[in-house]
C-alpha cells in the first residue's frame, strides 16, 4: 500500500523468527512472527507490539531493479519462484496495483508537505541520520542528481530502463567527484569531471585513471511521500526548482 520493498534479517537475539502478514498500520504492512506473536512494522523493521516490542530487525542491503536490468547484470542469477497455490488463488498484487492504490484515500498521523501529493513517488535516502526525499519525476527529468546529505557528497542515478535507481557516495580516496551522464549510452555510463573516468551503473569505474575503483552504494527506498514522511518526520525534500 505504500510502495516499499525491504529486506530484513529474520534472526533476533540469536533466534530465527518466521513472519506472516498480519495487518496494516498507517497504510503500511504489519508482520507477525510465529515464535512470540510480536507485531513488526514493515517499513521500519521495529516491533511495535508484543514481547519483542522496541527491538528492530537488521536491514539487508538490496537493490530494487527491473528484472531486465538485473538479468543483464546477473545473467546467472537465481529467481525465487512464486507460490503456485497463492497465484491460483489470485492473492498476488495485480499488475495495475499502483493505479488501484491511487484511488484509496490516504490517512496519516503526520502533517504532509503540501508541495507534494501524498502518493508522489519519492526516492528516500538516509545518511548519518539525515533523511531526504527526491521526487522520482525530478530524477526522471535529470537522469542523475548531485547533492550533499548530512555533509556527505552523494548522487542518485536512474538506469536506462527509466525505473531502476541507485545512489552512491561521491568520495573516492578522500576526493569528492562530480558526475555527469555520458550522452546517448545504454546501458548508462557515468563520467567523473575530475579524471574523465567512466563508471557503469553498478558504481564501478570501467576506464580511465580510476579504473577498477568501486563507489560506495547507499540504501535507497522507493516510497510514497506520505509513508516516507510518516517514518522520517524531519526529512528534507529535494527541490528541482532551485537547481
Amino acid at each position: 500500500m505504500c510502495h516499499t520493498g525491504l529486506v530484513w534479517e529474520t534472526t533476533v537475539g540469536g533466534r530465527q523468527l518466521h513472519f506472516h502478514l498480519a495487518g496494516i498500520n498507517n497504510q503500511n504492512f504489519i508482520m507477525r512472527d510465529e515464535e512470540t506473536g510480536s507485531w513488526w512494522q514493515q517499513v521500519s523493521g521495529e516491533a511495535i507490539q508484543g514481547p519483542l516490542q522496541g527491538q528492530r530487525l537488521r536491514p539487508v542491503f538490496h537493490d530494487e531493479l527491473t528484472f531486465g536490468l538485473w538479468k543483464r547484470e546477473k545473467p546467472a542469477g537465481r529467481v525465487l519462484r512464486p507460490d503456485d497455490e497463492i497465484a491460483r488463488a489470485g492473492k498476488y498484487a495485480p499488475v495495475n496495483w499502483e493505479e488501484r492504490m491511487d484511488k484509496v484515500p490516504v490517512t496519516t498521523s503526520v502533517m504532509l508537505d503540501k508541495s507534494l501529493e501524498p502518493r508522489t513517488l519519492v526516492i528516500g535516502i538516509t545518511v548519518d541520520g539525515f533523511a531526504k526525499a527526491y521526487p522520482f519525476d525530478a530524477l526522471l527529468k535529470q537522469g542523475l542528481i548531485l547533492d550533499e546529505l548530512g555533509g556527505a557528497p552523494v548522487f542518485i542515478v536512474l538506469g536506462d530502463d527509466k525505473r531502476s535507481v541507485r545512489a552512491y557516495d561521491r568520495l573516492v580516496d578522500g576526493r569528492k567527484l562530480e558526475f555527469f551522464l555520458k550522452p546517448n549510452t545504454s546501458p548508462v555510463i557515468m563520467v567523473d569531471a575530475e579524471t574523465g573516468s567512466e563508471w557503469d551503473f553498478t558504481g564501478k569505474a570501467t576506464s580511465g585513471s580510476l579504473s577498477g575503483k568501486q563507489l560506495k552504494k547507499l540504501p535507497v527506498l522507493n516510497d510514497y511521500w506520505f509513508d516516507w514522511k510518516t517514518y522520517n518526520p524531519t526529512t528534507a525534500v529535494y527541490d528541482l526548482g532551485n537547481r
